[in-house]
């Protein structure tokens, strides 16, 4: 019997300068300076802070906007505010012309969108809490009463 010798791979060719399948493939993502990450970073940081100030604005003026409503009506409309104050956030964020690669595009939308809602409904609840407290006998009023 003749015995056969296992077969040597071959290894990869080396692609040259000429190979079709090595051209020069421009890169996806444009080239960002060290400048200009800094400025996107603090624009994002302003983006941050003004969604912030949004929250705290639109959550203690929703008290006293929607004070003719009552119950689930009131509920709801003040969301639907929050919402629509969080899209003119997104087209103020979008007119800022941050210069965002496309793996980061959606940090327009969620930079700050978990603080943005915790941050409206607590401002809502405690000024709404302070403004519909009801006296007690001494004069002094508390929420805990």
């Amino acid at each position: 019997m003749a015995k056969h010798r296992p077969k040597k791979k071959k290894p990869p060719e080396e692609s040259g300068p000429n190979d079709p399948e090595k051209k020069d493939i421009p890169p996806t993502e444009p080239v960002v300076s060290d400048h200009e990450k800094e400025h996107t970073k603090r624009q994002l940081d302003n983006l941050y802070w003004l969604r912030i100030a949004l929250a705290v604005i639109a959550g203690m003026t929703a008290t006293f906007i929607f004070e003719p409503f009552e119950g689930e009506e009131r509920r709801w409309i003040s969301i639907g505010f929050m919402i629509t104050i969080f899209i003119a956030s997104i087209m103020i964020a979008k007119g800022m012309g941050m210069r965002l690669p496309k793996s980061d595009r959606k940090k327009i939308v969620t930079q700050a969108l978990g603080s943005y809602v915790f941050l409206y409904l607590f401002m809502w609840i405690l000024t709404y809490t302070i403004v519909n407290v009801s006296s007690s006998e001494s004069g002094f009023s508390t929420p805990f009463t």
